[in-house]
């Protein structure tokens, strides 16, 4: 069965460094998700990174700067 079957949620706390799941999650301040598995929970941060190099290359882009 995989994570999404389950039926539960899962979240990257930024706090502890970990997958929490519904039943011990964090406060919202302290985590990234929900996301569908703990895989997809592991990975948040490498994802935040990525969107936000990509926002900064659009932003840079739209004020006509060379990336």
């Amino acid at each position: 069965m995989t994570d999404s079957e389950r039926g539960g949620k899962y979240y990257w706390c930024t706090r502890h460094h970990r997958v929490e799941t519904d039943a011990d999650v964090c406060p919202a301040k302290h985590v990234l998700g929900p996301y569908d598995s703990a895989a997809d929970a592991e990975n948040a941060l490498q994802r935040v990174q990525e969107r936000n190099e990509a926002w900064d290359a659009e932003d840079a882009r739209w004020a006509g700067e060379d990336r």
